[in-house]
């Protein structure tokens, strides 16, 4: 307990009697008794060989339970097992290699190291760290190339992320980075530990091919990744039609189902090869496991189909359409279960652009805008 706060009471013998009150806090100095701690209480490490001078090997972390005054900044030492000076160990703990290492010559060391805090008295602790050193990358990382489709309303793209790299390495102490070529670097970002990839604001429609690269410090691959941006018209969404899927999630459906839908949509509802289908957004029915999927068509002369012509189409073509992922409904209308006519139903639908969902695979990943249905029944 590092501190007491007491009120003291005085009180007379008079009639009636009076008091008074005082706060008195009471501070409890700190006295160095407390060892520096080591968590965990001793190292394991591994280093390949032929890594350049200055690479980082491990972290030690220390704490101490003592006040801030009697405890770090800590002083570092290597008291055995350096006696060639193979290492380094600057003030904030990092363990780096001072030599290239070669696993022929040597493949352990066992350093003693010790942390000294900066009390007075000054207190102690020792831990070892083992070393092992194996030998260089032998296999090149290996990647599977990404295909990103972002969706968004006339240059109101917010940015953020919009896919994730998956790559994959045999040597099992590699780590890999990420990394970008410079020139991209104005419109997009690759994270280097994760391979996340970032979108910055205002992306213009079109194609993208990025010149993404994952290394594992000794080999360096490049990785295909395109990523599409088609910027919504407000005509389409007055055209659209909505098909609601039974039990699938939006990365399986985007994983496993689009490519094969959009084909199968194309021969279903397409009066010409020059029209253009639109995937506008995916997204779950809340409190269930059904997914809509909101889409339109464009006419090669530029204007769009309209949807009872499109629904027409689709029903003509449901079982075709069945053969790549169940449907549950296929919707131009939907008035909450009421039994309206046709004519007096009313819907519009509304675009959130600034809330933007990302259903991310290893291969395919979709961005999207969040949409509303807003149904009113005129009964």
């Amino acid at each position: 307990i590092s501190g007491y706060s007491l009120v003291v009471q005085a009180r007379d013998s008079g009639t009636p009697p009076l008091s008074s009150s005082v706060t008195v806090n009471v501070d409890i100095s700190d006295v160095n008794d407390n060892s520096p701690v080591f968590t965990p209480a001793n190292y394991t490490a591994v280093i390949q060989e032929n890594k350049p001078v200055g690479t980082s090997i491990l972290q030690l972390v220390v704490t101490d339970k003592d006040s801030f005054h009697n405890g770090p900044p800590f002083t570092f030492t290597i008291l055995t097992g350096n006696e060639e000076e193979e290492f380094t160990l600057d003030p904030h703990g990092v363990l780096r290699s001072a030599v290239i290492f070669k696993h022929m010559v040597s493949t352990e060391y066992v350093l003693c190291v010790q942390a000294k805090d900066s009390g007075k008295p000054q207190q102690v602790s020792h831990t070892y760290v083992q070393v092992r050193v194996i030998e260089e990358s032998v296999h090149k990382p290996t990647a599977i190339p990404l295909e990103i489709f972002i969706v968004t309303m006339e240059d109101d793209f917010p940015g953020g992320v919009i896919g994730k790299i998956h790559a994959t390495d045999q040597d099992v102490y590699d780590v890999l980075t990420y990394t970008l070529k410079s020139e991209q670097k104005s419109l997009f970002k690759v994270n280097s530990h994760d391979g996340k990839i970032i979108a910055l604001g205002g992306l213009d429609n079109g194609k993208y091919v990025l010149n993404v690269s994952v290394s594992d410090g000794r080999f360096q691959v490049p990785i295909d990744v395109v990523v599409h941006v088609e910027q919504l018209l407000q005509e389409m969404l007055q055209n659209t039609v909505t098909i609601r899927f039974e039990n699938v999630s939006p990365e399986d459906f985007v994983g496993l189902h689009m490519h094969g839908l959009r084909r199968t949509l194309r021969n279903a509802v397409l009066s010409q090869k020059q029209d253009s289908l639109h995937i506008i957004s995916i997204q779950p029915v809340a409190g269930s496991s059904q997914l809509d999927m909101l889409f339109a068509v464009q006419m090669h002369s530029g204007g769009f189909y309209k949807p009872a012509y499109l629904i027409q189409k689709l029903t003509n073509a449901r079982r075709h359409l069945e053969n790549v992922i169940r449907i549950s409904a296929i919707l131009e209308k939907n008035c909450s279960g009421l039994d309206c006519q046709e004519q007096h139903c009313e819907q519009s639908l509304s675009i959130d652009s600034h809330s933007l969902m990302t259903y991310s695979t290893a291969r395919i990943s979709f961005v999207c805008p969040r949409f509303y249905r807003n149904v009113r029944c005129m009964c």
